[in-house]
């Protein structure tokens, strides 16, 4: 269950990053909010999770992070 929980923790950190993103375009600091997407942490965030993913398909694991189950 390791990887159930590595993926809900990129999943928590992703979302944190995404409630950011929404702070800074309601404040209307939309540069600030395209370089978080493009070049910052909401990108790192999703880069990692895809990552996890990735692994996890060429490893022969499921997207539950079981045998033989495909990806998503």
């Amino acid at each position: 269950m390791q990887y159930a929980r590595q993926t809900q923790e990129a999943l928590d950190r992703l979302d944190q990053s995404l409630a950011q993103l929404r702070n800074m375009i309601k404040r209307g600091d939309i540069k600030s909010a395209l370089q978080f997407m493009e070049e910052g942490p909401l990108k790192e965030k999703f880069e990692e999770l895809q990552n996890m993913i990735t692994i996890s398909s060429t490893g022969n694991m499921g997207a539950r992070g079981v045998q033989n189950t495909g990806t998503f």
